[in-house]
């Protein structure tokens, strides 16, 4: 995983999240009658035609490209709720309007799969892309706050932005650490050196030093405009 060959960026690639994302559950209306499936994750079933029931959104995909249900959209992924949230993020000062931790996964593959399933689909669309943009200016903003402090504290951060600003909050926060205590930062440092290191053992992070205007986003955009952040941006 991402996570684990790059630790300099500790980022997971969009797909990898996509997949974690896939574990959540949906509500879909069978229309076929079938025994209860059973799975590592748990047992999924009966399924009666017309009854909704829920299941994994993996599986609802897998359901619903052999055209065996159709999805139940949740009620979050409405056009009202939708508006509703994105006037209240472009508030000044506002916080992190609640969302499900993985709506921009959930949402892309609901578009990908079940686009006939979602009423009013391409303003749907249009809205959780104003609000995952607005959200990433918000979070783009919010960064200062690590100026000064050993601990950030943000509610309702999604798995996408989580995992945009991973490697930037710790190194900042390492950064932070080290230059507020460095005699600590030695003395692990020294502790560290003396016991042997293990071939797959993550490198330390590297100090950096972090300007008051810190342009993270521009960063990633030239290193992942191709891949992860052309993903995010093509709901």
């Amino acid at each position: 995983m991402a996570g684990q060959t790059d630790p300099h960026v500790s980022l997971f690639s969009p797909e990898e999240v996509e997949f974690m994302a896939e574990d959540e559950l949906v509500e879909i209306v069978p229309n076929m009658n079938m025994e209860p499936l059973n799975f590592i994750a748990g047992d999924f079933g009966r399924f009666i035609p017309q009854i909704p029931i829920q299941v994994p959104l993996w599986l609802a995909v897998a359901l619903k490209r052999r055209g065996k249900c159709t999805f139940r959209p949740p009620g979050w992924l409405s056009v009202d709720n939708l508006t509703q949230v994105l006037e209240a993020e472009r508030e000044p000062q506002s916080k992190f309007q609640a969302l499900p931790f993985s709506y921009v996964e959930i949402a892309r593959l609901l578009f990908d799969h079940a686009r006939d399933d979602i009423p009013d689909m391409y303003m749907v669309r249009s809205l959780v892309e104003d609000i995952r943009d607005v959200r990433l200016h918000k979070l783009e903003n919010n960064l200062g706050t690590f100026l000064g402090t050993s601990a950030v504290k943000m509610e309702n951060v999604s798995a996408m932005e989580v995992n945009l600003v991973r490697p930037f909050a710790r190194r900042a926060l390492e950064a932070f650490y080290k230059h507020d205590k460095p005699e600590v930062v030695a003395d692990r440092n020294t502790r560290s050196s003396r016991q042997p290191r293990e071939a797959n053992d993550e490198p330390r992070v590297k100090p950096f030093t972090l300007p008051t205007h810190f342009p993270f986003f521009s960063l990633l955009r030239k290193k992942y405009t191709n891949l992860e952040l052309m993903f995010y941006r093509d709901l």
